[in-house]
């Protein structure tokens, strides 16, 4: 393989030539867990910057504070909804800490009571990422709300576990059909770098996946399993006595996702700010994710007992927690024409059906002992009486 950039790891290709070598060819669902977590040289556990304009992609909450924001009023009524006690936040997988800094500012400023009934956990494994959060979330750290844990510590829990784009970047195991029966992709070396070799499943959970979602992907057609979101699916279940589960990310009901027309399956590669299907090059310097199964993770929790409350799109979500409202309220306190234009364009890239994120981002709730409440996000973008000419 030849290297000619500062965005290679040679070192790291060469152990994993010795890897695929000495267990003759390596899963690669095994191989994305190494690029994306390798303790030393991992995408996610490496010193990088990831998020943002000198980063590879941009997050919701990386756009616009506004996306914490909203959220927090939807974790204040949570929170009205549990009897106004102690109420924790346990955002699994926190970038930056950019979303933990927007909720904790808006719900410090706007709901005081709520601000001092909450402790805000962040589940992390990067080194480097918690090292940035620190340095964000100082504040809140020294406000005595704010600390970081392993899952297993939030048993117990009563309260909200939030994730955003975290599931995404789970590794995943590639399969396609083969004549009419299920193949997985394995990586193999050749003399000139990594190559696909098609082999019998290496687990019989594959072939029980998609029994369960009841879909055999069409002949020819390669797709993800994403097995290890099951799996979190369950812990983050098992951790929670009484509460939420609120689940941000793109991907799709099972029915959309393994539809015959989609052959090649979702899985993308971003390196600065640049998609590519290639996951053999770049190796531990470029994110890889594949859209989520929403699907599964609904029928995985209500087995652990959380009953799925609402299910829709980042744009309705929004709106349904008065993105309109905050966005008027902004724009009248912005007296710099451009300023405010600037501000209007930022927002809408929330919300934006196919240039934006509004209809690519799903956001799942789920609740464990806690009824059917009627949640704020739920409210029908009609029900919402405000004047929008000109805003958007």
């Amino acid at each position: 393989m030849t290297v000619n950039s500062m965005e290679e790891k040679p070192e790291f290709v060469a152990w994993l030539r010795q890897q695929i070598d000495a267990q003759q060819g390596m899963t690669f669902e095994h191989f994305m867990e190494q690029a994306l977590y390798h303790p030393d040289h991992g995408y996610y556990t490496s010193a990088r910057t990831r998020i943002g304009k000198q980063g590879d992609f941009f997050t919701s909450s990386s756009v616009h504070p506004c996306f914490g924001r909203l959220i927090a009023r939807q974790l204040e009524q949570m929170w009205q909804l549990l009897g106004r006690g102690d109420f924790v936040v346990a955002e699994l997988g926190a970038g930056e800490g950019h979303l933990a800094m927007d909720v904790l500012d808006a719900i410090n400023e706007d709901f005081p009571s709520f601000y001092q009934s909450l402790a805000y956990r962040i589940v992390e494994i990067s080194p480097d990422a918690r090292q940035r959060q620190r340095g964000t979330l100082h504040q809140h750290v020294a406000a005595n709300r704010l600390d970081w844990c392993a899952l297993g510590d939030l048993a117990g829990m009563r309260g909200c576990l939030l994730s955003n784009e975290l599931v995404d970047a789970f590794p995943v195991h590639l399969v396609q059909t083969v004549a009419g029966k299920l193949q997985e992709v394995y990586v193999v070396n050749q003399e000139d770098g990594f190559a696909e070799e098609l082999r019998a499943p290496s687990t019989g959970q594959l072939v029980e996946y998609f029994e369960q979602i009841g879909i055999a992907p069409a002949e020819g057609n390669r797709c993800e399993v994403n097995l290890a979101a099951r799996d979190w699916m369950a812990q983050v279940a098992a951790v929670l006595a009484e509460g939420f589960v609120l689940t941000i990310d793109y991907g799709y009901p099972a029915k959309d996702l393994y539809a015959p027309e989609r052959h090649a399956g979702t899985l993308l590669c971003y390196h600065k700010h640049q998609t590519n299907e290639d996951p053999f090059k770049h190796i531990g310097c470029q994110d890889m994710t594949a859209h989520v199964d929403f699907t599964t993770l609904q029928q995985v929790g209500k087995v652990h007992g959380l009953e799925p409350l609402y299910f829709g799109h980042q744009y309705q979500f929004l709106m349904g927690l008065g993105f309109l409202e905050l966005l008027m309220q902004m724009q009248s306190r912005e007296t710099d024409p451009r300023k405010a234009q600037a501000l209007r364009m930022s927002m809408k890239h929330l919300i934006l059906p196919e240039a934006g994120m509004g209809e690519r981002f799903k956001v799942l709730v789920q609740g464990k002992n806690v009824g059917r409440p009627d949640l704020l996000c739920a409210r029908r973008i009609q029900d919402i009486a405000l004047p929008v000419a000109g805003l958007i």
